[in-house]
């Protein structure tokens, strides 16, 4: 298993199989490097063009709804209202 850093190859990721090495572990570990270096998370973004103004709208939406998120966490079971 290797990363090269290189300018060419800076986008590819490289697991190297001996013999004995299970198909199901390199797989494995393949998805687990996939997910470290957020391959998968710049395919979905980069599936379809969004403009920067909807971007930004839906940056503000998905705070606004953390934000609720977490007051509704801090104010649900357990908690007293004074």
């Amino acid at each position: 298993m290797a990363y090269d850093n290189k300018k060419d190859n800076k986008d590819k990721i490289r697991i190297d199989i001996t013999d004995g090495f299970a198909v199901e572990r390199a797989l494995k570990k393949f998805k687990r490097l996939c997910d470290a270096y957020g391959i998968v998370k710049e395919y979905r973004a980069r599936e379809y063009y969004s403009k920067p103004s909807i971007k930004r709208v839906e940056k503000l939406e998905a705070a606004e709804k953390r934000r609720q998120k977490t007051n509704s966490k801090s104010s649900g079971r357990g908690s007293k209202k004074i």
